[in-house]
């Protein structure tokens, strides 16, 4: 047995499927949860499901555990956000790009925000970036080897993108990722030109899949999903000014899709448990949220495109200590029954 094998055969552990959102710099919460999951080893991946920033988490945790099991996958996963910090390994021209775009211009001067935004909602991508110019692309080609990602056959992989000739879901899988599926899932359409694969232009799958979940019921034998959610559901108070509007539209549209599978899921889950449906033909998953929307409240929507490294050490504490509570919590229940009330929360 290979040291890879070793870290992911793990006896003795419980199984789960892992779903990871994306939310910009948000994710770094997600990586705090990883963090925490990978250091506890109670449990054990069978697959993650993960768009936008959920896919980042995915392929760079992929390939650490292929190098060096659960401590190569939070060295990778370390390496990674520090790097895209602005503390990080960007060189000055790959950060000054890089923060035109990911730093949160309401944290600099207001003037910013404004000329900001005003640049995405009068042209498009094709205009003010007429060459394309991505230096997160470049930056996670030459940090994640992904012919490691495909190699790694233990740990399934599902990155989700939107395709934009046809408005549905697209998701690729371990064997197939490259740089480009992953920048599919994360490309946001008033920022970056669609990415195009096989003739096809793809957009962020978090407009169709945030994450995508059926992957999981087809794919793999674990009923047990653990969402990692970084999108506040709800908020206490209605938004006023025109940014705070939008960032909250952004917020509604990109839970909708988890939000409609998550009621099929209750919906199959009641005929299931009436004898409607069989047990033997459908998959009665057991459902547990990691939920960082209720303490990522406190932060605005804008500072998704936050880049410095003070916020994203700031959300990976936030992610291990809400992984902590809940594995303590919850860790009796895995692979016996749900942990989330589906109805309650998303209906």
């Amino acid at each position: 047995m290979t040291d890879s094998d070793a870290a992911i055969d793990w006896t003795g552990q419980k199984k789960v499927n892992l779903a990871l959102q994306g939310g910009g710099s948000h994710g770094a919460f997600t990586w705090g949860v990883l963090d925490y999951l990978l250091e506890d080893e109670r449990l054990d991946f069978e697959a993650i499901t993960g768009t936008s920033a959920g896919a980042l988490n995915a392929v760079v945790l992929a390939e650490g555990y292929l190098d060096g099991g659960r401590k190569g996958a939070r060295k990778s996963l370390a390496r990674f956000w520090r790097s895209v910090s602005d503390q990080g390994a960007l060189s000055p021209i790959e950060r000054r790009f890089f923060h035109a775009f990911f730093v949160a211009f309401p944290l600099q001067t207001q003037m910013a925000y404004w000329w900001a935004d005003l640049i995405t909602h009068y042209a498009s991508p094709y205009e003010f970036n007429p060459l394309n110019i991505n230096p997160l692309r470049d930056h996670l080609e030459k940090m994640v080897d992904f012919a490691k990602v495909r190699a790694l056959t233990e740990l399934k992989l599902f990155v989700a993108a939107t395709n934009v000739q046809n408005g549905k879901i697209k998701v690729f899988e371990g064997s197939e990722l490259t740089v480009d599926h992953v920048m599919a899932s994360a490309c946001l359409p008033n920022l970056f030109q669609a990415v195009v694969i096989d003739g096809v232009p793809y957009w962020d799958g978090g407009y169709m899949g945030n994450p995508a979940l059926f992957p999981l019921f087809y794919k793999t034998a674990c009923p047990d999903i653990v969402i990692v959610q970084i999108n506040p559901i709800e908020r206490d108070e209605a938004p006023r000014s025109a940014h705070d509007i939008q960032d909250r539209l952004n917020e509604i549209t990109f839970n909708g899709a988890l939000m409609s599978e998550m009621r099929a899921i209750d919906f199959v889950d009641r005929l299931v448990d009436a004898g409607i449906l069989s047990r033997d033909e459908y998959m009665r998953p057991f459902v547990h949220r990691i939920d960082g929307g209720g303490l990522l409240e406190a932060f605005s929507a804008a500072t998704k495109l936050d880049a410095s490294w003070s916020l994203i050490s700031q959300l990976h504490g936030l992610g291990r200590e809400a992984a902590k509570q809940w594995l303590d919590s919850h860790y009796d229940s895995i692979g016996k029954k749900g942990t989330l009330d589906l109805r309650m929360a998303y209906t």
